[in-house]
């Protein structure tokens, strides 16, 4: 399952370090875009709302500052 949302980071170093924290989760394959504030996120459906609770914690780690929109 591939899903948008609204995410907000600062910079772009800032969505880079969250993009590269998401992408250790495993089973998760995220973009972010800082232009657009746009996370995309592919994981499998049946493990996708555990997932996304692994993806927001490792965002927060990455950037205590970011927030995304679930």
């Amino acid at each position: 399952m591939k899903k948008k949302f609204n995410i907000e980071v600062d910079c772009a170093n800032c969505a880079r370090k969250v993009e590269d924290a998401i992408n250790k989760v495993e089973g998760v394959t995220a973009n972010v875009n800082f232009m657009q504030q746009k996370l995309t996120v592919e994981a499998p459906d049946d493990q996708f709302d555990a997932l996304m609770a692994e993806v927001v914690k490792a965002a927060k780690k990455a950037e205590r500052d970011c927030e995304i929109e679930l």
